[in-house]
């Protein structure tokens, strides 16, 4: 599994492990100094963090080829796993992201585990999750019968774990953890993994007339966290 893995990475466009996200900027915690970006990728966000908030950013990439490229953008950087091993700092990071990573993992909890003790008094786990109860990915399971891989998006075939909001709640919250912040982000209508999601949209609107918060979280293709450990 392993190696199918390596692989999957190793086939993928430079551009997935370089994305900005300015969608996570309006999280930053006010008065951050020290931050580790967990999944850094090519340190296109660490920089532009950096840059923003004049903040320390440190990285841990497991892809090779894009931790070479992080390395003069951030101010440590780390290749391998988010595991022990790294040989962190206790107590030190004031914000730890992970942006659409932790479904990445073979064990989510253990890397929330981690992070705790490397959080300093006071800091903040940030965080996307991506939706698995996006409209398009339920209408092509239910109508469709189909599960489809991707190389990128929610059904990502590099992706480990799936997670609705409840399951992100939990996670965090049996964990140790207390969210302040949960809710969904990039509204998403027209496109997706299949070519013509489009047109399901319309079918959407339908079902969103339905009084449910679980049928209006179905546009959102992640899930945003902010949480911090409990005292």
């Amino acid at each position: 599994m392993a190696e199918e893995l390596k692989k999957d990475y190793a086939d993928k466009r430079e551009d997935y492990f370089e994305l900005p996200r300015p969608e996570m900027f309006q999280l930053f915690p006010v008065g951050a100094k020290r931050v580790l970006d967990v999944g850094c990728g090519a340190g296109t966000f660490g920089a532009n963090l950096k840059k923003t908030f004049q903040c320390e950013v440190w990285g841990v990439e497991p892809d090779l080829k894009s931790f070479e490229k992080s390395v003069p953008q951030l101010d440590r950087a780390f290749h391998g796993f988010f595991d022990d091993r790294t040989g962190l700092p206790e107590k030190y990071f004031d914000c730890i992201f992970f942006n659409d990573v932790l479904e990445h993992m073979i064990d989510p909890a253990a890397a929330l585990q981690l992070a705790k003790k490397l959080l300093a008094p006071g800091g903040k786990i940030i965080a996307s999750i991506p939706n698995i109860a996006h409209f398009p990915t339920i209408w092509h399971l239910v109508f469709g019968g189909e599960w489809r891989y991707a190389e990128r998006g929610i059904l990502d075939r590099t992706h480990l774990r799936f997670f609705t909001r409840s399951s992100i709640e939990e996670l965090f919250t049996s964990n140790g953890f207390r969210l302040t912040r949960l809710e969904g982000i990039n509204e998403f209508y027209g496109t997706g993994t299949h070519d013509n999601d489009g047109h399901i949209w319309k079918f959407y609107k339908l079902f969103a007339l339905l009084p449910n918060r679980h049928v209006k979280e179905m546009r959102f293709l992640q899930f945003s966290v902010i949480a911090e450990a409990n005292l």
